[in-house]
């Protein structure tokens, strides 16, 4: 369990976000939000009228679950990129905190707290939209808000600890333009990855964002079974925790003297 310097993080980052969170909402919720509405019902209409998706399922129920895991994968990538190298390098915010009987955990711990407050939060917002567009097949789709939390931190931990090691920012763009784009693209939020050549499907296969978004998916269709779902949720939990560890070890090693 998060002690209380865990906490106390949350909390400092809770009431900043209270400054600026209409402007995170427009990037977190109105964005993709737009996104589900041109690409759903738009391009969902040329879809449907075509041979469709396997399953015979209208292309806005396929999307609308994928694009709701991707977004929380913006939102967690988001606030684990910028911020925390600016808590490390400009504002010194886990500097000050170390000074007090706060760990380097506790610091990943809060971190990782209010991470899961923005995604399931954004998530819990998405979930309306898509039940507002008729895009659920199944009362299980509420269990997409915590699928979308699962797959948040998978990537939030580990470019928390990628953050804790970098000097400039520079590398957040390599990170978005060369893995969060090609993931975004080609791990099945927008067409079944069985499309893909049989390398990139490997490769499609390993990404948490897939396993996110395909238990996602099957929730909101009502297609999941316990067996895979499992599997998909404990393979995005690995992610989580091997990155905070990763995370942890870092800021261990740059800021602890």
């Amino acid at each position: 369990m998060p002690g209380p310097a865990a906490w106390s993080l949350f909390l400092q980052r809770l009431t900043a976000h209270r400054h600026y969170w209409r402007s995170s909402a427009i990037g977190s919720v109105l964005e993709p939000v737009l996104f589900l509405a041109a690409m759903g019902l738009v391009l969902g209409s040329l879809v449907d009228r075509g041979p469709g998706v396997p399953g015979g399922v209208g292309y806005l129920a396929f999307l609308a679950p994928g694009l709701l895991v991707a977004a929380a994968m913006q939102t967690a990538t988001g606030e684990s990129s910028y911020p925390v190298l600016g808590a490390i390098k400009w504002d010194r915010t886990y500097e000050a905190l170390l000074a007090t009987p706060a760990r380097p955990v506790d610091l990943v711990a809060g971190h990782l707290l209010y991470v899961a407050f923005r995604v399931t939060t954004s998530a819990a917002a998405f979930l309306l939209v898509l039940l507002a567009f008729g895009a659920a097949r199944s009362p299980l789709v509420v269990l997409t808000v915590p699928v979308a939390l699962l797959t948040g931190l998978a990537f939030a931990a580990p470019v928390t600890a990628l953050a804790a090691r970098l000097e400039e920012d520079a590398a957040f763009a390599a990170l978005q333009r060369f893995l969060l784009v090609p993931m975004f693209l080609f791990s099945g939020t927008f067409f079944p990855v069985e499309q893909l050549p049989a390398v990139l499907r490997g490769i499609a296969y390993a990404t948490p964002l897939w396993h996110g978004v395909t238990l996602a998916r099957d929730l909101a269709l009502g297609t999941a079974e316990a067996g895979p779902a499992l599997l998909h949720a404990g393979y995005l939990l690995l992610w989580t925790a091997a990155g905070a560890v990763l995370a942890a070890r870092a800021l261990t090693r740059r800021l602890v003297r």
